[in-house]
């Protein structure tokens, strides 16, 4: 079974950065794509930033130029980096991963930005 494991979440105040890493353990398929959603309390889900096995990129309005996502496929992980942190962006961070058509969710890291 595939299980995503997220750490890096934390306190940061606004204009600072953060860089989030999800795990993903067990083995998968080519081509797949992994990517950062999150959620604040009152709100819906949204995208982040995604990356497929063969490195595109994609990333919401809201942050881009800010975040940036790499991954490592060697290593089975993914990573956020969030720079210019803004109040807006406090949310529980979810590392996604979907391949074969099944999709697998990690439990969540929680970024706060706040002075």
């Amino acid at each position: 079974q595939v299980q995503l494991v997220e750490s890096g979440g934390g306190l940061v105040q606004p204009g600072g950065s953060l860089r989030l890493s999800c795990t993903a353990s067990g083995s998968f398929f080519s081509p797949n794509t992994m990517g950062w959603y999150r959620q604040a309390p009152g709100t819906q889900r949204e995208l982040v930033a995604g990356i497929s096995s063969g490195g595109t990129t994609n990333y919401a309005d809201s942050v881009k130029g800010r975040f940036a996502i790499s991954r490592d496929n060697a290593k089975n992980m993914v990573y956020l980096q969030m720079n210019s942190l803004k109040p807006e962006d406090t949310a529980m961070y979810t590392c996604n991963l979907r391949v074969l058509g099944i999709t697998y969710w990690g439990q969540g890291t929680q970024v706060t930005v706040s002075s």
